[in-house]
Parts: structure tokens; sequence; C-alpha cells
């Protein structure tokens, strides 16, 4: 009974759509309207400027952290955490209150791991800040991120009573997904239209 009331909670906390929020009662905005049309950090930041990117995005990170951190001070460990932390992402991309839309779930990716795995997350976000430092394209820093993310959760050590095979699998799975939300990225990366990272 508690994983279930905990994954009801993983899920209305990943579906908390932020950077719409944040934009409509901040700015005016409705960041969906604008940019890449995506509700999620990057594009919070390419319109609404740095200060609500990096609000949307800690924002983001902190609803996939709280579930998976919480249900364990309620005594669920293991997988069943990795199930929790699942559902908050597939709040954040198919999230009820934007009628199953959402953004492309690396922020909240993060949050999740940062509790899971933290180990494997900072040498993600190390890689990713060389990627987008070296490329400025913040797309490409969450797809290589992402396609490095089941390596190395193969290759460190597990954490959190966590069985390795089904921690390898969850982010494979997580892994393919954020890569296929952004595929429209990888059209433009390869066509040379893809937007700059840019201090505003």
């Amino acid at each position: 009974m508690k994983l279930v009331i905990f994954i009801v909670i993983g899920y209305i906390f990943g579906a908390l759509p932020n950077g719409v929020w944040i934009g409509k009662y901040c700015k005016g905005i409705d960041i969906r309207e604008h940019g890449s049309k995506n509700s999620g950090a990057t594009n919070a930041y390419r319109v609404l400027g740095v200060k609500y990117g990096i609000i949307v995005l800690i924002a983001d990170a902190i609803k996939g952290f709280l579930p998976p951190f919480i249900a364990s001070k309620f005594g669920i460990t293991g997988n069943f955490l990795l199930i929790i932390g699942m559902i908050a992402i597939i709040g954040h991309t198919f999230s009820f209150f934007l009628n199953f839309n959402g953004g492309k779930g690396v922020a909240t990716s993060l949050g999740v791991f940062l509790f899971l795995i933290p180990q494997v997350t900072f040498t993600l976000i190390i890689i990713f800040i060389a990627v987008v430092t070296i490329t400025k394209y913040i797309s490409l820093g969450s797809i290589i991120s992402a396609i490095m993310l089941p390596l190395l959760t193969y290759f460190y050590p597990t954490q959190n009573n966590l069985n390795k095979l089904p921690l390898v699998l969850m982010t494979i799975i997580i892994g393919l997904f954020v890569v296929y939300k952004h595929k429209s990225n990888i059209k433009r990366l390869l066509k040379g239209t893809e937007n700059k990272f840019k201090l505003k």
C-alpha cells in the first residue's frame, strides 16, 4: 500500500509544470508558446532568462529527488525506489497538468539519480558541463549524458541497496527515452541549425 501511495505521489510531484507556472506568474509568459515550445528548464532559460531558467532547473530536479528520498524515509528500499523515481520522470514528460504533455525529463532525471546513484550523477554533470562548454549545445550535452548514464551505472558501484541489473535496465530505458525526446534537437544538430547556449 505504501508503494502505491508513493507511486501516486511520485507522479504528482513529477507532473508539476514548474517552467509553465514560473513563466506565467513571474513574467506573464507561457513558455510553451515561445522558443522550442518545451516546458522544461532549457526553454525556460531561453525564453525567461538565466535567473528563471536556473530556478526551473532546480525546481524540476527537486521534484525528481523528493519522491524516492521521502519514500526511503518511510521504509521503502531497493528497487521499489527505482519504480518511484521512474514514475516521477514519466510524470514530468506526461503531466496531467499539461494535457499529458511535458518536458524532456533531463532535470527531473537529474534529481532522481542524484538520490539513487549520486556518484554516477556527479560524473554526468561534469560530462554535461564539459560538452556544453566545448560545443555550446545544451541539447548535445543532454544527449551524451543520457547515453553515458547506463554505461556509468554499469561500471560504478551501486548504492541505496539497489540491485544492479534492474538499475542498469532502468537507466537504459530512461537514457533512450531522453534521446528520443531530443529527436528534433538531433535533426537541428545534424543540419547545423540548433540554438547555441549563450549567457544573457
